[in-house]
């Protein structure tokens, strides 16, 4: 199996991913419903990576894989409501978790990061207009999508 950038246990470092990126989206989301009202809408954050299936990655990719699986079910669940729930699935972001994970600089980032080098990682600006767009009335018809914000990759 190929060698992840972090040193933490594979144990750890698969509970961790889960808990965050999965059960995180599930619970926050159960709490925030019981407040929104009727033209609002969620929005998930899923990877690109669900799309490219680079080697190393198996857990962070299943979860991501998740994020788009619970976005479908919710929107389903409460578009009766009228709230819409989308998720946006970027390309590498330049974070505070892909930088003390290793992956700024790194070789992964070389072979699937960003395809126009002009500009890489992707500062998240990049991606924060895009929810903004996804936030507003302008999207209003988007429910159950999976926004792709790679820059081309694929």
């Amino acid at each position: 199996m190929p060698s992840r950038p972090s040193r933490r246990s594979p144990r750890s470092f698969s509970t961790s991913q889960f808990n965050v990126n999965v059960l995180g989206l599930l619970l926050t989301t159960q709490a925030a419903v019981k407040h929104l009202g009727e033209g609002a809408s969620i929005i998930n954050i899923g990877s690109v990576v669900t799309r490219i299936t680079p080697p190393g990655s198996s857990v962070y990719t299943g979860t991501k894989g998740a994020v788009d699986a619970i976005t479908g079910v919710l929107s389903r669940e409460l578009g009766p409501r009228k709230i819409r729930v989308n998720a946006l699935n970027p390309g590498m972001v330049e974070t505070e978790g892909t930088q003390s994970a290793g992956f700024i600089g790194s070789d992964f980032e070389k072979r699937h990061g960003r395809p126009d080098t002009a500009r890489a990682p992707w500062p998240a600006g990049d991606i924060a207009s895009i929810a903004v767009f996804l936030a507003s009335d302008d999207s209003a018809w988007l429910t159950g999508e999976h926004l792709l914000a790679g820059g081309g990759l694929r």
